[in-house]
């Protein structure tokens, strides 16, 4: 009987890669029809060719994306009927519907379907596919009545055999093995901010990545032009789930580090815990409207101003009036500084008028020219300048930290000390937590046109003159046409919007990547415990309807400026709207491992959520006591024992941040290339990363080196030792040269 349906699994499948081949090959055909398509007609023509485009082009990447393991699942109904669950929809020809996205509303029962609550459904089949190919095939036998004799409920081998799979250094959805509890997450409503807590293994960002799907499927007339940004905790780790996204039939999600959430800033300096959490303290906000309102500058004493040989007086009291008309604007600084310059332009150009007058020049003359003579001054301009200087938010923050003088005198409740830390040397590399601070002066700042506005009048000139030559060129021709016994009805507006070369098509995706000022339908935040005040406060301005999935576990905590507590992160900024779900069950880390770490934790006074891990591990956690001067040479030892016992998986040494370049140094010189060090270098057979780096990850099986320098790292925080220990889905070792921390021994 097995055999039987197995085959017709099989042949099923086999039409649905069919199918699938046959929408790639027709999507393909579009898209040379629209590229070959000559660039001819109005200019609502080529944007409806350019709209056609960029149609095919996302759903060809959609067909593209969800090749592998395209289908996973059957439900068999009360009412008879049959119904394939799988990553995208398929029609066939007539229509027919040949399979379900896991995201409809008639898929949900495939994984919230239970014997004691059937739903309708008599049996959920797991097909399990090699290639395209069905390889196995598992069922849940949710109706008795089925059960023939010697048959029983089977259903954990789909989970199991994803489970005990070796890692390759990229994420892998789940779709096909969502459990009940992650499904109901998923598929919470859109409105609100929705904080998924869990402790490790629990699934939390595979959640978050499937959420992300799910919202998108479900709103997709409301998001889709808005957009869904996806926020996560390092370049690494971005790098790791790049992939499950598309593999669910989405490719529109907008995935950035917190160190690249400002348009043209990747953050890339390294600094002390103590700097950190200083700049992402809510007092920083106030620093920075400081340090803008220290460039609206009074100067001491009355100036004189030389304009075309006449000297002219800029009063403090001129000046004083026109900085309190600019700031009563409301307007941010480099906006506000029109108001301001305009209102000091006709100050002085009355001036210059009462002079020339005052001269015995007459009253009748034509006076309009003085207005440009005041505007063009150098004096005048250097002056402008010298009070209100327009300026880019990496300027400001650049000269905050570098210019003791103006810290100084931005910072009036700070102490010598906590200036010492925000202090840097010019032209400095950007740290992560200074793009809070950059995306705050921006806010601040607002738009700045460095040329005064003169390349906006130079478009307008420009378009002038495109139009008049467009009139000539087309009065011949329509009088031509009209001779011919055809209406002439090219306007001259059409002609000049089509000889306009337009900006390069791109997605909602590419715009809000590059727009500061992009407003997100939605915000996923993973590993969110990590992130300091000023964080959140960017995070909530990209998306001010405040509908937030925020996944993290608060025990993970490793950051100096994080959290200790979601209320303590998200009260000041979402007020009451945010509720809390939590997931309870461990799907990555062996109970051994699992325990360990909880008991760590506890040891170190910390209260930590303790999911309850769904598998037993083939070992207990290894500790090797060693001198200090043999750490390293220890994991070059065991290096080959671990990759064994693993069977050759992935396996990860987790060191502190001040050994990670010798460690990985040591290893290369015996293993060579199979060595790889740091954020970029997770496909490797052996990666050699600090906890940081190690965050929202998972391997075979890991080393970790030094764990109590791991908590002193930490400034006491379990969060880096306890994220360290339960990254491995198999097996964990420790090399240490001093005792190790209460707790992880029985």
């Amino acid at each position: 009987m097995y055999d039987d349906e197995l085959a017709q699994e099989r042949s099923y499948v086999h039409g649905l890669y069919s199918r699938l081949d046959e929408l790639r090959a027709e999507k393909v055909e579009q898209l040379g029809d629209v590229r070959r398509a000559k660039s001819m007609g109005t200019h609502q023509n080529r944007s409806e060719r350019d709209a056609f485009a960029a149609l095919y082009e996302n759903r060809l990447a959609q067909l593209n994306a969800v090749d592998d393991k395209l289908v996973f699942g059957r439900l068999d109904l009360d009412d008879a009927q049959s119904r394939y669950i799988g990553r995208i929809g398929l029609l066939a020809e007539d229509l027919r519907q040949l399979m379900v996205d896991w995201r409809a509303p008639e898929a949900g029962t495939f994984y919230q379907a239970t014997a004691f609550e059937r739903m309708g459904v008599r049996r959920r089949r797991h097909l399990l596919l090699q290639g395209r190919n069905v390889k196995a095939i598992e069922d849940d036998v949710l109706d008795h009545t089925m059960l023939v004799d010697g048959e029983g409920l089977q259903g954990e081998g789909a989970l199991l055999a994803a489970l005990n799979s070796k890692r390759t250094g990229r994420m892998n959805d789940i779709v096909g093995t969502i459990q009940a509890e992650q499904d109901r997450i998923i598929r919470s409503p859109l409105s609100g901010a929705l904080v998924v807590q869990g402790g490790p293994g629990t699934g939390k960002t595979a959640v978050a990545l499937h959420r992300a799907a799910y919202l998108l499927y479900t709103h997709r007339e409301r998001l889709q032009s808005a957009g869904v940004l996806l926020v996560g905790p390092s370049n690494a780790f971005m790098k790791y789930i790049e992939r499950v996204l598309p593999s669910l039939g989405e490719t529109g999600v907008v995935m950035a580090s917190v160190g690249n959430l400002f348009p043209g800033v990747t953050a890339t300096a390294t600094e002390s815990a103590e700097t950190a959490e200083l700049k992402g303290r809510l007092a920083m906000a106030q620093v920075m409207a400081n340090a803008v309102a220290n460039r609206q500058r009074l100067p001491r004493e009355d100036v004189r101003l030389d304009v075309e040989g006449t000297r002219l007086v800029l009063t403090v009291k001129a000046v004083r009036r026109a900085r309190d008309k600019a700031r009563a604007t409301g307007l941010p600084h480099n906006e506000a500084r029109l108001t301001f310059v305009k209102t000091l332009l006709r100050e002085l150009t009355e001036q210059l008028r009462e002079h020339i007058e005052s001269a015995g020049a007459g009253n009748n003359a034509d006076r309009s020219y003085l207005a440009e003579d005041v505007r063009s001054s150098r004096d005048v301009r250097v002056m402008l300048n010298l009070c209100w200087m327009p300026m880019t938010a990496r300027q400001l923050v650049g000269d905050l930290f570098s210019k003791p003088e103006i810290l100084e005198a931005v910072t009036p409740g700070f102490t010598p000390a906590e200036r010492r830390l925000l202090a840097r040397r010019p032209g400095a590399p950007w740290s992560e937590s200074d793009v809070p601070l950059l995306d705050e002066a921006a806010e601040l700042l607002g738009e700045m046109d460095a040329s005064g506005g003169r390349v906006q009048a130079s478009a307008e000139a420009q378009r002038k003159r495109d139009l008049a030559n467009a009139e000539k060129a087309i009065s011949n021709m329509n009088q031509q046409l009209e001779d011919s016994g055809v209406d002439g009805i090219l306007t001259a507006e059409q002609l000049a919007d089509y000889n306009v070369v337009g900006e390069a098509s791109m997605t909602s995706a590419e715009r809000a990547l590059t727009d500061r000022t992009w407003a997100y339908g939605h915000v996923v935040v993973d590993e969110a415990q990590e992130l300091s005040p000023m964080q959140w406060r960017l995070l909530v301005r990209r998306c001010p309807v405040k509908s937030f999935t925020i996944v993290g576990d608060i025990a993970q905590t490793s950051s100096s400026a994080g959290a200790m507590s979601w209320e303590q992160a998200l009260t000041p900024f979402m007020g009451e709207r945010w509720t809390m779900e939590e997931l309870t069950v461990n799907y990555r880390t062996p109970a051994q491992i699992a325990e360990a770490a909880v008991r760590m934790a506890n040891a170190a006074g910390q209260v930590v959520s303790a999911p309850k891990a769904v598998r037993e591990g083939e070992w207990e956690p290894i500790v090797d006591h060693v001198a200090v001067s043999d750490v390293i040479a220890q994991v070059v030892s065991v290096m080959p024992e671990e990759t064994a016992a693993v069977g050759g998986g992935l396996v990860a040494v987790i060191a502190p941040a001040s050994m990670v370049q010798a460690t990985a140094a040591a290893l290369r010189a015996v293993y060579g290339q199979r060595i790889g060090h740091g954020a970029g270098s997770l496909e490797q057979d052996i990666v050699v990363i600090d906890p940081h780096e190690a965050k929202g990850l998972e391997f075979d099986g890991v080393i970790i080196t030094e764990p109590a320098a791991l908590l002193r790292g930490a400034g006491g925080r379990v969060g880096d030792l306890y994220v360290s220990m339960t990254r491995p889905t198999q097996r964990l070792r420790l090399v240490t040269s001093e005792p190790l921390p209460a707790g992880i021994e029985k």
